[in-house]
């Protein structure tokens, strides 16, 4: 994959190697030789990774990770720190202050092209829920939010180890901290992945039991468990099984003997990354219900009523299938609002619209089409059949006094309903005006009844 990647270091000769062995993997690099410039230059050319140096005069690169994390722009970049430093406690330092992970100089060719393909993955995933976030702010469909999660919300681990001690080790370490389950067997964890919203996956490498890469390799294999964050623990010896891993999906890393600070700090970022995933997924999904459903019913908007009548009309063009269409009306619904007021309106709307999805079909789609009106399109339905659904409909109404708790009102009301089964050759058009004319003649004719169009 092509990104540009970003590397920062003081000394030239180690950022000409980087620049070198990355542009012959055809990756775009832009260089900086001191933190100042390399905050400039994350800003003006939004690099997709960053690989920075600890060591820098002017602003070491632990200041450099966190002013990026600080910053709106830049908090979303990958940052790999490159250094010298290998100590456990250099490494929580930067993992605190938002590097995603360190590599140690000389840098391995192999793990450092190991690390970036599964950084950049997760950023283009990332970057396609912000997109498709920011276009639902744009849209209207859906309100800005703060980026943070909430650090109260305890996640859930799933811990992959056949080993009693290696096990006991883990827990020791989460047990105050987060929800783990611990298996030994890997089809029972994929069952249990597959069933339950984890935020985590820690596996060993060094299991014997089964095949640790294979079960990390299922996990990305199947739909719900596909975006599940995996962290591995790896013996020094099992470098070869850490590269192939990242290959596959792994997310992190933490080599034995395992530093208990540096573990919590890992699991820490992946899994408020994971719930920040997975808000940025919910709201995706929100803005599209939202996109295409009434805010004040519940019921499909007038815009999504339209797109699914052109399908619908184009399966009936190729098998010939009946198309039946409802618009209803709540007759005198201003006086209600003018007596009552809209409040008293609006939860008359509401009823109205329950009573609709209670009388039609599963099949059947009911909208809001605007105002006190309303549609159901009715699939493979004939004209005698969407009357008899419709008469139902207008008896559910007429028969049932709307109650209104919050002013102890109980109001009668009643629909006027026009029926239309699209004819050959006809458009979507067509069969819309003709039930709305079917409409206004149950209003000319009295109001409280149905009228076919014939």
């Amino acid at each position: 994959m092509s990104a540009r990647i970003l590397v920062v270091d003081d000394v030239i000769p180690n950022v000409k190697i980087l620049e070198a062995k990355l542009s012959v993997e055809y990756y775009d690099v832009i260089t900086a030789y001191n933190g100042p410039d390399a905050l400039v230059l994350a800003k003006e050319k939004s690099p997709d990774l960053i690989l920075l140096d600890v060591m820098m005069p002017q602003m070491d690169g632990f200041e450099v990770c966190r002013r990026l994390k600080a910053d709106v722009e830049t908090a979303h970049i990958p940052v790999v720190m490159v250094t010298a430093l290998s100590e456990a406690a250099d490494r929580v330092q930067g993992l605190e202050a938002g590097a995603d992970d360190f590599l140690t100089k000389p840098v391995d060719d192999v793990a450092l092209f190991a690390r970036v393909k599964s950084l950049l993955r997760l950023k283009m995933m990332m970057d396609e829920f912000r997109l498709r976030e920011a276009t639902s702010l744009d849209l209207g469909v859906m309100q800005p939010q703060d980026d943070d999660i909430d650090d109260g919300v305890r996640g859930r681990i799933l811990a992959v180890d056949d080993n009693n001690f290696s096990s006991q080790q883990i827990a020791g370490v989460y047990e105050d901290l987060y929800d783990l389950t611990i298996e030994s067997d890997m089809d029972e964890a994929l069952v249990l992945a597959r069933g339950s919203d984890f935020d985590l996956t820690v596996v060993s490498l060094a299991a014997t039991g089964f095949d640790p890469l294979r079960f990390c390799s299922r996990i990305r294999t199947f739909e719900e468990t596909r975006q599940l964050p995996i962290l591995t623990i790896v013996d020094e010896a099992d470098t070869d099984k850490l590269v192939k891993g990242l290959d596959l999906g792994v997310n992190d890393y933490v080599m034995r003997p395992i530093d208990k600070n540096e573990l919590i700090v890992r699991t820490k970022t992946q899994v408020l990354r994971k719930q920040y995933q997975d808000r940025l997924r919910h709201n995706y999904h929100r803005s599209m219900e939202l996109a295409v459903t009434d805010g004040l019913t519940g019921l499909y908007n007038r815009r999504y009523m339209t797109n699914h009548l052109a399908t619908l009309q184009r399966g009936w063009d190729d098998g010939n299938k009946p198309i039946s269409l409802l618009i209803m009306d709540i007759d005198f619904f201003k006086k209600v609002n003018d007596t009552h007021g809209h409040d008293v309106g609006d939860v008359v709307l509401k009823d109205f619209s329950a009573r609709i999805s209670k009388s039609v079909r599963g099949i059947d789609l009911a909208c809001r089409y605007g105002g006190e009106e309303f549609v159901v399109v009715m699939p493979d339905t004939d004209l005698a059949v969407a009357m008899g659904v419709a008469e139902r409909l207008r008896r559910e109404v007429g028969e049932n006094v709307f109650r209104i708790p919050s002013d102890n009102l109980e109001l009668e009301i009643t629909c006027s309903i026009g029926v239309a089964m699209q004819q050959a050759g006809e458009n979507v058009e067509g069969l819309i005006k003709r039930a709305d004319e079917a409409l206004y003649q149950a209003k000319r004719d009295g109001r409280n009844r149905v009228v076919s169009a014939g």
